[in-house]
């Protein structure tokens, strides 16, 4: 089918519609096939889309017609406020890196990869082969497919000291996602009305998930080594935390990676405290000058509970991630994922494994460093020479983001909203802060469409932050 075809044969009809009575006809479908040359499945396909959006009505072997005015008469919806109750710290807010935008703007928002970073190939395939194998009817273990399990579990091997035990498959869950992971990780670890200790900033969607379960949140200060290792010593000493939430590999949002001595250090201190080390490994596949380097591999007595997804590397339609615990929290972990979820699509765990397994998979990835680390330095290049107010304090080693410090006296939700009246969408870094934000600061996005763009996006930014000071 062409979408193109059928998005300018949706774009036609809408026309019609707006100057049309309801119920007026449409053309039929053999018009509208002969006057634009395309199949009737394109067309079809266009009526479609729009009879999902209630502006026509089909009638099977009589043809299409606007739809008749309905009066759309307000709701009373407040009985439901008594029985609901209060919310406590949850809002319905949308983070800005899932917001969507209009096509014609400058997105350095997202937190996913641009499409042109996707092994699309790779993806199209696997499914086809999915789709065809019993993966597609059968339903698979709770704890996943075996042989994906194995793969999560070798990947840590293979960097696994000789001297320690390494995970295997019995090791591993398959998650629909790393996002219900930390839920489950927080709920099972913390536990409602619990502590947990979490790098300051750190990923927005881990502090969403942790107010959901009703977590409190400890902030500890994190830089470009790594977490204040006396501020996380102290933090365990005064609120008796079980667990430290943390992304030592290519933060979310700084791109941080942590100092082996650094490393080293959490470990010890989180042994010492018989604690949890929840580590996010979510950027294992986006190392640029470095490679990621799990402390899971160095802890074989069930202190570090690993996460890792490849659902931005591999396909935002692949959601699948793999938890690795050892003990006893990996059984309290899977009855929990049993009770949210039951199982992960047999057909997505298929195609991921296929695609990983792949010799061009490697390919891909080799590529994908090469074209990350050009379009960091683009970005970087850009910010400093058009934006001056901006200050980078590290250049990111992996991931997918710069993190940018703009003066205290920028009003940050301002400054967004200006800009995106200009034509750049940028994202506000207060949602990354789990208390007081400290500083102010853009979380801008370098693996997003278009970095012939960027330069522009630098001048639009500029522009923004002048107009701040002009008020």
């Amino acid at each position: 089918m062409n979408n193109s075809s059928s998005s300018r044969i949706e774009a036609e009809l809408e026309a019609l519609i707006a100057s049309a009575s309801p119920g007026s006809r449409l053309p039929s479908t053999r018009e509208l096939t002969a006057r634009h040359a395309v199949s009737p499945v394109t067309v079809q396909a266009a009526l479609r889309s729009l009879a999902a959006r209630g502006l026509i009505e089909t009638r099977p072997g009589v043809g299409a017609f606007v739809s008749p005015d309905r009066a759309v008469a307000p709701r009373d919806y407040s009985w439901q406020t008594g029985v609901l109750g209060a919310t406590g710290a949850l809002t319905a807010e949308t983070s800005a890196a899932l917001r969507p935008t209009r096509t014609d703007a400058i997105s350095l928002h997202s937190g996913y990869p641009d499409r042109t970073l996707l092994p699309e190939r790779l993806v199209r395939s696997a499914l086809t082969r999915a789709g065809r194998s019993d993966s597609a009817l059968e339903r698979p273990e709770s704890a996943g497919s075996t042989a994906l399990r194995a793969w999560f579990a070798s990947e840590l091997a293979s960097q696994t000291p000789a001297h320690l035990t390494a995970p295997n498959a019995q090791d591993v869950l398959i998650l629909p996602g790393s996002q219900l992971g930390l839920g489950v990780l927080f709920r099972n670890i913390a536990g409602p009305g619990g502590t947990l200790l979490i790098e300051s900033p750190t990923y927005w969607g881990a502090i969403l998930a942790a107010r959901q379960v009703g977590v409190t949140l400890v902030p500890v200060p994190s830089g470009p080594d790594g977490p204040d290792l006396v501020a996380l010593e102290q933090a365990f000493v005064e609120t008796g935390a079980r667990a430290f939430y943390a992304q030592p590999n290519f933060a979310n949002p700084t791109g941080a990676q942590w100092s082996p001595a650094t490393s080293a250090r959490v470990l010890d201190i989180v042994q010492e405290h018989r604690a949890f080390l929840i580590e996010d490994d979510w950027a294992h596949d986006f190392g640029i000058t470095t490679d990621a380097m799990p402390l899971a591999t160095r802890d074989d007595s069930g202190h570090v509970v690993y996460l890792r997804s490849l659902t931005k590397s591999i396909s935002p339609s692949i959601r699948v991630a793999a938890v690795i615990a050892r003990g006893p929290l990996r059984y309290r972990l899977l009855a929990n994922l049993q009770a949210q979820s039951m199982y992960v699509s047999g057909l997505l765990q298929a195609a991921a494994l296929d695609v990983v397994t792949q010799p061009a998979w490697r390919t891909h990835q080799r590529s994908v460093r090469k074209q990350l680390r050009a379009r960091r330095d683009l970005l970087i290049d850009a910010v400093s020479t058009h934006v001056p107010d901006a200050t980078i304090s590290a250049i990111p080693p992996g991931g997918l983001n710069l993190w940018v410090q703009v003066p205290d006296i920028v009003d940050l939700g301002q400054l967004t909203k200006d800009a995106e009246a200009r034509g750049l969408v940028i994202a506000n870094g207060d949602e990354w802060f789990p208390a007081e934000p400290a500083g102010r600061h853009l979380r801008l996005n370098f693996a997003g469409p278009d970095p012939a763009a960027y330069e522009r996006a630098a001048i639009l930014l500029h522009k923004s932050l002048a107009a701040q000071r002009d008020l």
